[in-house]
Parts: C-alpha cells; structure tokens; sequence
C-alpha cells in the first residue's frame, strides 16, 4: 500500500513506499497531512520539480461494497485499494420508519390542514441511458459514496483516466439460466395464482412444523423488515403458530435447531435479486456523474473483468476485481503488498430532535448541538487511559454524550470513556475505516 504525497501547494505527487514516506517525516522534510487515507504534504518540493506520471481510477460498483483501485498506467502497479461500504438498506429502513410514524400521527390527529406549498416533489434524474426517472436516496447513497471518493482521490493522486465496470444483471437468468423466447414474458407465475402457485411449490402443509389440514398463511421466508422482498421467491406457506412464532427473526434463526428443514426450504428458495437490481438501477446515474469530472471515462463490462482476472491468476475481492475493470488493465498487474482500506458510511447523523418510542409517541428531546467538549460523534480518536479495567492505549470512533461519558468504539468492544482521556485524531468526515 503506497502513501499518497502532496506538494507544498497541496498539489498531487506520485504515491511513494512507506519506507520512504517514514524517512522524510523522520528528517522533517514532510508532515502527515491526513490519516485516512495517509497522506504526507512535503514541506519544500513544488509538482514543478517532480516527475509525475499518469493514474487510473479503476472502479467495480456493488450494490452492498464497492471496490476501487488506483493503477499507475506506465508499470501496472495497483498503488492503492479502498473497499467501500454502503449504507442504502439502513437509509430505506429509517425512511420505512419515518412513513409509519407520520402515518400513525396522521391517523391520531385527523383535523384537516390546508397544505403550504407543494411539497411531493421528486428531483427527476436521468436514471436510465434513454428516460428520465426517479432513484429514492438508499440508491444514490451509493452513487454519492462513489462520487465522493473518486473527487478526494483526485486531491491525492494524479489522476488522468477513470475505468468504471457498466454491468446489467439479467435478472431472469440469474434464477433460470435456461430461459428464453417467451418464457421471459410468461414468467414462473404464469397460469396460477399466487396461493396456488405456493401449494404447487410447497405442498398443502407448513413447511415449518408439516402440520396438514389447517389454514395456511402466506409468510416472508427473508422478513420485510430486514430487507425481504415480497417477491414470490421470497415467499412460504405456514400455519399460524409458527408464522406468529416466527415473527420477524432470520429463518436461519427461527429453524437453528431444525437444521434438515432449513435446508429444504434454503435450497427451494431463490437468491433475492434486490442487490443485482440496485447495480442496474445506479449504472448510468454513476457513469454520468464520474463523466462530470471531465476526464476520459472507459467503460467495460463483467464478462472483461472476469475474463481479465482468471488470465492473471488474481484471488476474487472487490478491489481485484476493480483493478481488472477494462480494456486499459495492463498486461501484467502488480499487487504485492497491496492492503485496501475498508470504508464504511456512516452518514451524517441526524436532524430529528424528538426521538419517538416503539409507538410513535415522544419520549425524549435531543440538543441541537452536534459538538460537546470539542468532540463530535464519528471522530476518531486516541485513548490515553492510566487505569481501571480498560487500561492502555485505545484507537477507536466515539459517540458523544451531552455529559463527560462518551462510548469508544472499537473493532472488538466498545466501552464508556472521559473525554479528558481522549485526542483526536481525525474529524468525522461520515466514514469509518480500518485497515484490512
């Protein structure tokens, strides 16, 4: 993993080996200009005395983590490595929650009030590579992530190009890879019922418990409250008792003592597709804004990247599979000692000031201030503590309280800490990261 380098004037160089990154910050020719990703600024060098040379963004989108790789053109060397980290099934659950706690408020208080302004508006983006459309904020989360990351890396680096892999999944291939011809309109479903097309598949008894002659109920095998779909791949059939006994816990739960079962109902359930969607859904809004930067754009498809990867012998990660992206991967790759950032999101916090129960109804008000004590929730910080049970040296992210107690996070635990013991070391910036 190289060390990115700027100039005096905050001005790309080219990455340099650690070795001698750690050289000019011993003899003083250089400070550490961030953490994450550690950057060194030169104290007397301008770009105009350096030669630098040209870098390729290289970047292989996912709907859960997205990898990226930066490939310096000349020699085919992966300098650096982030694997990226999306927060979209957390987003689309908070806005779930929010729709549920306005509907119950909606039907408490049923006076009505003329509407202000028009307020239903949807900002119209370009989401396909013909019409206009619509994406909700857990599918741009993922394009702002990306997009967020390539404008800091060109800060870092001397970037001329960028590889993006322009992939569309075909949905019905992935669950039957022996369609074709009509069978694409017809679909599974085609000349039953839902109900009936259910019995078909599962036979008329619960899958769970095989009770026979009792109503059976429609149930989510992936609960929608954890992302389920109500696709009918994702759907069973259960008496009542265990529909309710079920609840909203993972099947993997719910049957942990039934293995037998569990695999029955695993191996005639089909792989959800929302993450293959979400890939589709994105590509061209991505593709648009990475061609807003006004450098040369290149696109390749998965079949290139699989392709290029198995000819050189590289291990399958996401940040591999970034550095195979395109016809401009270099003949021969080099990866040694390459360890990529992992960056998770973490947003920004929140502007809700009233927090609500399990029922909707207020039970406490959160302060406005975002700061106490000069710390802030998603610093990173170093902890100095002299004694007691978690003595020692600690690098972690803090959540702050209004009070001297704040929760240091760690990889492994997290634990009550006083600010006093704390220093920071890196301002939140709405990410967390770690160093596979």
């Amino acid at each position: 993993m190289r060390v990115f380098v700027l100039d005096q004037n905050k001005k790309p160089l080219d990455p340099c080996h650690p070795a001698r990154a750690r050289k000019l910050l011993n003899k003083g020719l250089a400070q550490v200009f961030k953490r994450y990703p550690f950057t060194i600024i030169l104290q007397n060098r301008a770009v105009e005395d350096s030669v630098t040379h040209p870098h390729r963004i290289k970047i292989d989108p996912g709907s859960k983590t997205t990898g990226i790789a930066i490939v310096q053109e000349q020699s085919g060397r992966v300098t650096n490595a982030l694997e990226i980290n999306h927060r979209g099934q957390q987003i689309k659950n908070a806005l779930e929650s929010r729709r549920a706690l306005r509907r119950g408020r909606r039907n408490r208080k049923t006076r009505y009030r003329k509407p202000r302004f028009l307020n239903r508006t949807r900002p119209v983006r370009e989401a396909s590579a013909t019409g206009k459309g619509w994406l909700p904020p857990s599918l741009m989360s993922r394009v702002f992530n990306v997009e967020t990351w390539v404008r800091r890396l060109r800060k870092l680096c001397p970037v001329t190009a960028i590889s993006q892999e322009l992939v569309r999944f075909d949905l019905q291939k992935i669950q039957n890879p022996e369609v074709s011809g009509v069978e694409y309109q017809r679909g599974e479903l085609f000349g039953f019922d839902i109900k009936e097309y259910l019995l078909s598949k599962w036979g008329h008894n619960c899958v769970y418990c095989g009770v026979e002659n009792l109503p059976l109920e429609v149930e989510h095998i992936v609960p929608k409250s954890k992302g389920g779909s109500n696709r009918v791949s994702n759907l069973t059939l259960a008496c009542r008792c265990c529909n309710q006994k079920k609840g909203n816990d993972s099947i993997e739960k719910f049957l942990k003592k039934k293995p037998e079962i569990l695999k029955k109902v695993l191996l005639k359930a089909k792989a959800s597709l929302k993450d293959a969607a979400a890939v589709n859904a994105t590509r061209w809004e991505l593709l648009r804004r990475l061609q807003r930067t006004e450098l040369p754009v290149e696109t390749g498809s998965g079949g290139l990247t699989k392709f290029n990867r198995k000819t050189k012998g590289i291990d399958k990660n996401h940040w591999t599979d970034a550095a195979c992206v395109g016809k401009s991967t270099p003949e021969k790759l080099l990866l040694n000692g390459v360890k990529p950032l992992n960056i998770t999101a973490k947003g920004h916090g929140i502007r809700q000031r009233c927090r609500p129960d399990k029922y909707g109804f207020p039970k406490a008000h959160a302060p406005s201030a975002k700061f106490f004590r000069g710390f802030q929730t998603g610093d990173i910080v170093k902890a100095d503590i002299k004694k007691g049970k978690y003595a020692g040296q600690h690098t972690g992210r803090i959540a702050i309280r209004y009070r001297p107690s704040f929760v240091l996070q760690l990889p492994e635990k997290k634990f009550d800490v006083h600010p006093k013991y704390l220093q920071t070391i890196f301002k939140a910036d709405g990410y967390e990261y770690q160093v596979n």
